[in-house]
């Protein structure tokens, strides 16, 4: 009778196993909506994941590679999918059952009357094996896989996304100090040209056709552009120290990075549709998979509110002497269904699964907040891109008019029709404006940087 009961048991939680509690989970339809629509001369087709280099600057994508395969950052990211996804094997393992094995070598001294006078000794020799097993009858175990393969995919997610902040980083920190650098070259051309301006001054006063306020205006500037100048040395000299650790290297090892002018982004640039941004936007991936173990969560809370089976088998050999594990003679087994209910819990259960829907809905608001917050992003770096592309042509057509008039005043103070200091005044204009340049210049790599990040670029699936 004990028998055909544990059979039925065992048969019912068969017919029943893989039944999973909770809500099966679909990834959510969110609309994108009429997104990109600033794209102006950005080609529709689809970017390229190494963005950095359309800059076309090798010293760069030498830079953004080592630091993708060096920095501290990557290398905890990677850490951590490792770890993601040795829980995902640990909750597929529990699937199935655990098989123990033991040996067992007894001695015990006892007094002759506890053995029937025979003896004050007895030996024991025993080997065995024991495997348990919980039936997964609501599919709790299911959904904790379910949520741990999530899990998983968040962490390579977060991968994903610290590859594209960590390239971008690079790529901004590398632009600013490359137009730092061009700032140096350009306040020395300035410098020369106001320590000329002070030399006339000086010769002007002491001739009788100058006056003191002329000097102290000269030497003022002079002492601005010599204040700005030690200020954007110290700017570069911070950047390079900042490039190196963002590449994970030792501040200073870079100090002997080699000149080179502020990058420019190709004339057309691919942004791609909005579908496609959003598929590859690290941190929307992250969002949907904290949103796919939160449903996961919601059976796992479930499944407790039902009784649990689970299976204990026992198989043992041995006895007095050390020839009985070999006899199969003295194999002993026994097999134990057992059935566990917490069926009155006080309102226990019921509040973990209202918890878990809660946290499922805040995952649901969490991924749509992604979305929405990825399709801003995107919009406001197409039109700054833009916004800087048009700055940057100003700048260059204003430069191009400055640099003009200085030729023109330098010709006719060489014929002796225009005083020199007016002369050197334009030029100091014309430095202004190549700076202003340099400037726009490296607000459009920027911003073209910027872009590369809004679109979810700097990965590569794996």
């Amino acid at each position: 009778m004990r028998r055909r009961l544990s059979l039925a048991v065992l048969t019912g939680a068969l017919a029943v196993a893989g039944c999973a509690a909770g809500p099966d989970y679909a990834p959510p339809a969110v609309e994108a909506g009429p997104a990109f629509h600033r794209a102006g001369e950005a080609d529709a087709a689809m970017p390229s994941a190494r963005w950095w280099e359309g800059l076309g600057d090798p010293q760069l994508s030498a830079l953004v590679e080592r630091g993708l395969r060096d920095a501290p950052t990557i290398a905890a990211a990677e850490a951590r999918v490792r770890q993601a996804r040795a829980g995902l094997a640990a909750s597929r393992a529990s699937l199935l059952p655990a098989v123990n094995a033991s040996a067992l070598y007894l001695r015990g001294e006892l007094p002759d009357e506890a053995l029937g006078g025979t003896s004050g000794s007895i030996d024991l020799f025993n080997l065995g094996f024991d495997a348990q097993w919980e039936a997964d009858l609501w599919g709790g175990k299911q959904r904790a896989v379910e949520r741990a393969q999530a899990q998983a995919g968040e962490a390579s997610a977060r991968l994903a996304d610290a590859q594209v902040s960590l390239s971008a980083e690079i790529a901004r920190t590398y632009v600013e100090l490359r137009a730092r650098e061009a700032g140096i070259g350009l306040l020395d051309r300035r410098d020369a040209a106001e320590a000329r301006l002070v030399t006339i001054a000086r010769s002007r006063l002491a001739g009788g056709t100058g006056t003191r306020q002329d000097l102290a205006m000269a030497l003022e500037q002079a002492e601005r552009t010599g204040a700005e100048r030690a200020g954007v040395d110290a700017e570069a000299s911070a950047l390079r120290d900042a490039l190196a650790v963002l590449t994970g290297a030792m501040p200073g090892t870079l100090d002997a990075l080699a000149a080179g002018a502020v990058p420019l982004p190709p004339a057309q640039v691919s942004i791609g549709d909005p579908a496609a941004m959003l598929a590859r936007r690290p941190d929307v991936m992250a969002a949907e998979r904290r949103l796919a173990a939160a449903t996961a969560g919601v059976g796992v809370e479930r499944a407790r509110r039902f009784p649990a089976v689970s299976l204990l088998g026992l198989i043992g050999i041995g006895g007095s002497s050390a020839g009985d594990v070999l006899d199969m003679s003295q194999i002993s087994a026994i097999g134990l269904p057992r059935l566990s209910w917490s069926f009155l819990d006080f309102g226990r259960t019921a509040a973990a699964v209202r918890g878990a829907e809660a946290g499922r809905d805040a995952g649901l608001a969490d991924y749509r907040a992604s979305v929405l917050g990825a399709l801003q992003d995107a919009e406001s770096a197409l039109a700054r891109f833009g916004a800087a592309r048009v700055g940057f042509s100003r700048a260059g057509q204003v430069a191009i008019h400055a640099r003009e008039r200085r030729r023109l005043d330098a010709m006719r103070a060489e014929a002796g029709t225009l005083p020199q200091a007016m002369a050197l005044a334009t030029q100091r204009q014309a430095v202004d404006a190549e700076l202003a340049e340099t400037q726009a210049r490296a607000r459009l790599a920027l911003a073209y940087v910027a872009l590369a990040k809004s679109l979810g670029l700097g990965w590569v699936p794996g």
